[in-house]
């Protein structure tokens, strides 16, 4: 194992989540698959428990600055905790070939990488779409928590099978869901709720043995200094030059796994 190759991508991509809130599993995944050649379920089993290890002290910095909505979060994670522990349980019981794994992988991985893009380059557009969609319908509100909890079981759908989802495309859906709550509060529901989730699914990978810990801790030992960087980085590059970069990227990542499966 290189270790200084796996502290500096640790860094590099932990620059990136403190720069602009994104970017974890999004980045970490595929460059342990293409870049160190890890196996795909190792890949996602390892990431998942790396996100909720990273953003848990998110959670606490949002809480103290009262950014959580629980009531959201907890709608959100009664879709998302009982489907990722389906989906792990059917990866682990019915044992699929590592051929068919890995295809359903690559195929989580291609979609969730696209829409996690699209969030991105589309973000301001999706809340004006919510604002829009909440003055025309004016019974929204009585529908929204079976919405909110709808969300939660696509995330808890797309987070066990390719790490990915609990960020970027999270905040998406609550800016549609809830259009007139503050950024930051978005923010901070949105990691309250991707922390039990990446949890709860890489505890579930940690079971069938798919998590690589001394690869986790080496990755650990790089991104915890990044993200302290980044977040200090934040104030002085503009969100505007990053987020289309990145989902630029994104989308490349996402059509290369597409076209691999």
């Amino acid at each position: 194992m290189d270790t200084l190759a796996y502290i500096l991508t640790g860094f590099g991509v932990g620059t990136l989540v403190g720069l602009t809130g994104v970017g974890g599993g999004s980045l970490m995944t595929p460059m342990l698959i293409f870049v160190f050649g890890i196996a795909p379920v190792t890949a996602v089993g390892t990431d998942l428990l790396f996100a909720a290890i990273t953003k848990a002290t998110g959670v606490w910095h949002h809480q103290r600055g009262k950014n959580i909505r629980w009531n959201i979060t907890g709608l959100m994670l009664a879709g998302s905790l009982p489907t990722a522990i389906l989906v792990v349980y059917y990866i682990e019981r019915f044992s699929p070939s590592t051929a068919e794994l890995n295809l359903v992988i690559h195929v989580g991985l291609g979609v969730a990488l696209i829409l996690t893009a699209l969030s991105l380059l589309f973000k301001t557009r999706v809340q004006r779409l919510g604002r829009v969609i909440q003055a025309w319908l004016p019974n929204w509100r009585s529908w929204r928590p079976a919405a909110t909890v709808g969300a939660g079981v696509v995330l808890g759908i797309l987070v066990p099978i390719s790490s990915l989802g609990a960020g970027a495309l999270g905040a998406a859906m609550l800016l549609f869901l809830y259009p007139s709550l503050p950024t930051r509060a978005i923010v901070g529901t949105d990691i309250a709720h991707a922390v039990p989730l990446t949890l709860v699914a890489g505890l579930g990978h940690m079971h069938m043995g798919t998590v690589d810990f001394e690869m986790l801790s080496i990755l650990l030992i790089g991104s915890l200094p990044g993200i302290y960087l980044g977040s200090r980085l934040a104030s002085i590059v503009p969100e505007y030059v990053i987020r289309p970069l990145l989902a630029s990227m994104l989308i490349l990542i996402g059509a290369k796994f597409m076209y691999s499966a």
